[in-house]
């Protein structure tokens, strides 16, 4: 397998993991500077993830209708615009539909990059791939959290959006010159009456999570938009099992191995979704921290994640993927209690090296599922599974983070006052209980569930 392809592609995943963990240690700085308060913030993190949910689906029609090549470039484009126009920012509505920008573009990058690699990979080398293309974009985690922080301390958190302009004018340059069109299959009819529902339904379901607990709106306005974005998705989802062309495939949750990489999948991203915007926002707000000095913090985690990426595939091929699964989901839910427990006498390098050991497993959890979610697809599917993984991914990790920040509200209602420390120590204890769920979930697959990802053909 050529490397140069992933790595070219993981340019996108660099800009989209530094802009991510760059945001979550400036939240404070920035809700201070627009007029609101942080935990309302959580409206422009599910703003993303929402645009990413709605315009994903989309993504393999257009790699397949455009050339995943062109499709790739445009969406750095609307990355980079989006990126501007958070910068530029100066209210909260402002920053939302700018973050809903950034979405558009983030939402095409990713699933096309995944979707070159899976076609243009034999299946025993995919774990490999995987690792090779996620690589460069853990560079991001690991520079963006103490660069963004150092950014909004001591110059403003304009410039953490706007790094992200020669950034991605770089990646648009590399494919340009050095990523070759793959090949097309016969693009699927569109299902616009699936992306009619489905979109919809994404974005109220999102907005409705993340405000029913916000003291700007009445619990109503969230309460409707929950209910409303459920019925549309009941909606499609008999549209989709009655059509031979939906916008993406529900039919294909009857294969077992990808039914429990998407469903047991789900209870894990929303235990982790939340931990970007909780943590660095207990550091800051309860511990006193800068955002400098929280981001010194949080970029260890991207350390342990990032060697875990050259060990991916000898962990899954030693111990299957049953056992890593597990044992990943089960040590990410152990960070996520530890996380409960801190208090500003803890010492920081016990909390940098539980990050450094969490940060790892949580890796390796990623690296397997994304490979894990192709176990019992075949090639044909893969743009179906593809996408139907993603979407579940931006949509559990949005509601992850609605979540996280409706646990803050709901400690702070109760009491009354400021955010204190017991706040965010209810909110980890109750993400930790949820991602264990994943564990049980995985802990009843076949031991050997997903042999064929890790074994080479067999040839006479």
């Amino acid at each position: 397998m050529s490397r140069i392809t992933p790595l070219i592609l993981a340019t996108a995943l660099f800009m989209e993991n530094m802009d991510s963990t760059v945001i979550a240690t400036s939240l404070a700085a920035i809700a201070a500077d627009i007029g609101t308060d942080p935990i309302s913030l959580k409206l422009a993190l599910t703003a993303y993830l929402v645009a990413l949910a709605i315009f994903i689906p989309i993504s393999s029609w257009m790699a397949d209708r455009f050339g995943a090549r062109n499709v790739f470039r445009v969406a750095m484009l609307v990355f980079v615009l989006g990126s501007i126009s958070c910068a530029f920012a100066n209210s909260l509505t402002a920053f939302v539909g700018a973050r809903f920008l950034q979405g558009m573009g983030g939402a095409l990058m990713t699933p096309v990059a995944r979707l070159v690699l899976v076609r243009s990979t034999p299946r025993h080398d995919l774990v490999n791939a995987m690792a090779w293309l996620t690589i460069p974009g853990l560079v991001g985690p690991i520079v963006g959290p103490p660069f963004g922080g150092f950014l909004t301390t001591y110059l403003s958190w304009h410039w953490i959006f706007l790094i992200n302009v020669p950034i991605g004018i770089l990646g648009i340059a590399l494919v340009s010159r050095f990523l070759p069109e793959t090949m097309r299959n016969a693009p699927r009819q569109i299902d616009f009456k699936g992306f009619a529902l489905a979109g919809p339904a994404f974005a109220l379901f999102a907005f409705g999570t993340s405000v029913i607990s916000l003291p700007a709106l009445p619990p109503l306005v969230g309460v409707l938009a929950t209910a409303l974005g459920i019925g549309l998705g009941y909606l499609y989802a008999r549209h989709a099992l009655s059509t031979d062309n939906p916008l993406f495939d529900l039919r294909l949750l009857r294969f077992p191995f990808f039914r429990s990489a998407v469903v047991a999948g789900t209870f894990f991203r929303l235990g982790q979704g939340a931990t970007p915007f909780l943590f660095p926002l207990m550091l800051q707000l309860s511990f006193g921290y800068t955002p400098f000095e929280s981001g010194m913090i949080t970029f260890a985690s991207a350390i342990g994640a990032i060697v875990a990426k050259f060990m991916a595939n000898g962990i899954f091929i030693r111990f299957g993927f049953r056992t890593s699964l597990v044992v990943s989901t089960g040590i990410a839910a152990l960070g996520l209690l530890a996380m409960g427990l801190y208090t500003p006498e803890t010492v920081v390098p016990l909390i940098i090296g539980i990050l450094v050991f969490v940060g790892f497993w949580q890796s390796i959890f990623w690296t397997g599922s994304n490979a894990f979610v192709f176990a019992d697809i075949e090639d044909k599917d893969a743009g179906q599974a593809n996408v139907i993984s993603q979407v579940s991914t931006q949509l559990s990790i949005a509601l992850g983070v609605a979540l996280g920040g409706g646990m803050l509200e709901m400690s702070n209602a109760m009491r009354g006052g400021e955010l204190v420390l017991a706040d965010f120590h209810l909110a980890f204890f109750v993400l930790a209980a949820i991602c264990l769920i994943s564990t049980i979930m995985f802990a009843r697959l076949p031991a050997n569930a997903g042999y064929q990802l890790t074994k080479m053909p067999h040839t006479r």
